[in-house]
């Protein structure tokens, strides 16, 4: 809350030198403040220490991130990137990007969210926010990213990006669909667990109006649809 006061403080003009504690904000810290992030993965994994990087946005076409990315791969650390639509970098090329996967969903709904992990020497780092790596969302735009601190949200994250390794594979430049069981697709994973919740939520709070028990029927009849694949 302290950070969000600090940030429209800063747009309205009264405190325009402002930091943030746990936000990243373009355009003045979100380029450095992740970059800062892919070169500590690096020097983790040189100095022996857990090493890694998943990121799931709709754009990748910065040349800043690409080249430090392909260095980090050279340097051996392991990088899953989730990409929905324009992705400029080339992955599992040897002795460029063999340590980097690139996976894109394509889907009934508009995959939209951005995700940053950073395995962070053991102690794992998540960041949410509206930033792709592009040059308007890193120097033209007002965008932010915030450090998710709390471990069950650091959890539902990864299990997100978890699912999402079950969409296309990006290699050499060429997109391969994956076919898999309904059951399987990311998005109806999340729509069904989405689905769970609200049924709780319901029986929790006991509300048994219409339009809530309508919800229920259509959550049980989902859940029917997605048994039989």
């Amino acid at each position: 809350g302290e950070d969000v006061n600090r940030l429209f403080n800063q747009l309205s003009g009264f405190a325009p030198q402002t930091t943030f504690h746990r936000l990243l904000v373009a355009p003045r810290t979100i380029r450095q403040g992740l970059l800062n992030k892919v070169q500590q993965e690096i020097y983790n994994h040189e100095t022996g220490k857990p090493a890694y990087i998943q990121i799931k946005l709709n754009s990748l076409v910065d040349e800043e991130f690409i080249n430090l990315l392909y260095k980090a791969s050279n340097a051996g650390v392991k990088i899953d990137l989730i990409v929905r639509g324009i992705c400029a970098l080339r992955a599992g090329i040897p002795g460029l990007s063999e340590n980097i996967r690139v996976r894109s969903i394509l889907g009934r709904f508009l995959e939209h969210s951005r995700i940053f992990h950073f395995a962070n020497a053991g102690d794992d780092e998540y960041w949410i926010g509206s930033a792709d790596l592009m040059h308007r969302n890193l120097d033209r735009r007002i965008e932010a990213l915030v450090r998710i601190d709390q471990k069950d949200h650091k959890k539902i994250l990864q299990q997100s990006l978890s699912m999402a390794y079950r969409a296309g594979l990006l290699e050499q430049g060429i997109w391969k669909r994956h076919t898999v069981a309904l059951l399987h697709l990311t998005q109806y994973l999340l729509l069904a667990e989405l689905l769970r919740f609200v049924t709780k939520l319901m029986q929790e709070l006991q509300m048994p109006s219409p339009r809530y028990l309508l919800r229920s029927l259509q959550l049980q009849h989902f859940l029917r649809k997605l048994s039989q694949y």
